[in-house]
Order: structure tokens, then sequence, then C-alpha cells
């Protein structure tokens, strides 16, 4: 009779050789252990085991094995489900814009934006590079702004050739305030900071120190920073200053302002 039959089919590992569904152990899905009947919610893991608790708050773990629980009184293969993939970070630049990805810098238009020294011209690149290179908008320094009529006379602005000027100490009554009163041009905006100079725009807690140090008049600005400071000479200073400024967390508001406007004049859609 047994050859007749064959093997026993109650023989060896039955629950190995049934091909049974694999589920996913999510938090409150309730299953009961096929071999010691215990019933519960899954809660948890530990120590590679899936932790169930019953009705009545009492927990026991129970290694993942295959056809090991009862789901429904049907046999399944309980597994630890996958880490949820955390959601993208949106990166930002250092001037707080939403960084494109995989875009390349334009070529340059014509308009231009202009600062006054190679130093003004640095900490905007180190703040509202990446926008100025999406854009398409280069930045050019000065050799100061006396001769700024006639330079931008020079430069010939109309529609679709716009131009940006960022001036230092830019208030009522001062010198550069005369001189910017001399451009009229409706292609032509013109903002500023109140700052005697471009390193005073920069925050003094992101150099460490309490506040930029008072200048007596009559001594050029940067040396008697320089002296005050401790600092040999201006180049060093400016590169110590440099490397402090990561984002435009670093600068003073009015100089973002300013230079936030001038990005949004000189690339706005020409007129008709």
């Amino acid at each position: 009779m047994g050859r007749m039959y064959g093997d026993d089919v109650l023989a060896g590992n039955w629950r190995r050789r049934k091909v049974v569904p694999e589920v996913e152990a999510e938090p409150d899905l309730v299953v009961e252990d096929a071999d010691s009947g215990f019933c519960g919610a899954v809660v948890g893991f530990e120590s590679g085991a899936v932790v169930l608790e019953d009705r009545h708050g009492r927990r026991r773990n129970f290694p993942l094995l295959p056809a090991a629980f009862l789901l429904d009184g049907r046999p399944v293969t309980l597994r630890r489900p996958a880490p949820a993939t955390a959601a993208p970070v949106r990166q930002r630049t250092a001037s707080g814009s939403v960084a494109v990805a995989g875009v390349r810098a334009q070529v340059a238009k014509a308009s231009r934006i202009w600062v006054e020294g190679i130093h003004d011209a640095a900490l905007v690149e180190r703040i509202w590079g990446d926008d100025l290179r999406i854009e398409g908008v280069v930045v050019e320094p000065l050799d100061g702004i006396d001769e700024l009529a006639a330079q931008v006379r020079n430069f010939g602005p109309g529609p679709g050739r716009r131009l940006g000027v960022l001036v230092d100490h830019l208030v009522p009554g001062s010198k550069e305030s005369r001189i910017v009163a001399a451009v009229n041009s409706p292609d032509v905006l013109v903002t500023g900071h109140p700052y005697v100079d471009v390193w005073q725009a920069v925050k003094p807690s992101a150099l460490g120190i309490p506040r930029w140090p008072v200048v007596p008049p009559g001594r050029p600005w940067k040396e008697g920073v320089c002296a005050a400071l401790g600092v040999a000479e201006p180049a060093q200073m400016w590169r110590r200053i440099l490397s402090r400024v990561d984002s435009f967390h670093d600068v003073e508001t009015p100089l973002i302002n300013a230079v936030e406007r001038l990005i949004d004049f000189v690339t706005a859609p020409s007129g008709p």
C-alpha cells in the first residue's frame, strides 16, 4: 500500500514546500503565529524578530520564518517593510533661491550689473553667482563711480540692454548720491547700501567680532579696520572676510535688497 500511494504527504517540512504570499509587516497588521496560536498586532521589530501585541497588551517576539504566520486564516510569510524613502530636500543656492539641477549657464545677455570694485564683485558672486549664471547676467567691477554718467552713456542702455549699478555708501547728501543723480535713463537702475565699504555689509557675527571698528575721519577706512583688528594689510583682511561668507545669511539686509532689485531689473522681459 505504501508503494501504491508514495511518500507520506505530511512528511518533512511541508511549510517550505508551499508557495505562500509575502506580506509586509506594517504596524497594526493583525496576524497569528502558526505554531503557538498567539494572535496580535505588529508593534515593531527587535533583533530581527517581529513583535506582536495581543488584545491584553502582552507582547511576544517571533522570527520572520517562511509561512510562520496566518493572516485571515491563510499562511503568509512576513517581511520587514523597506525603510521609507525620505522626501527629497529642496536644494537652495547661497542667495536662498531654489537650486535648479542640470541647468547650464546661459550665454551672457547684453544687460549688465556694475559694482564699484573687485571686492563687491567677489561678494556678489559668492552669494548670487548661481542665480546670475542661470540668468546669463555678467557682473562687472568699476574702478569707483566718479565717472559713472559718462560710463553709462558709453554703455548705451536701452530695451533689452539694461544696466544695474550697485553703489556703496548711497545715503542722502553723500558724494555718491550726487553722482547717481546725474544718471536718469529708464533702462538704468542704481541701488545701493548705506555702508562705507562693501566689507561693512558683511555681518560682524560672521567674522566673530561684536561690531565693525569705528574709524576716525580722515583715515582710509580699510586701513583703520585692519589696524583695529590687528590685521597686517587689507588683502589679508579681505580674504578673511570672504572666507566667512557662505550665504545671504552672512550679509546685511540692505545689501540683499539692493542686489535682488538689480537682478530683477536686468532680467525683466523687454517691453514691446
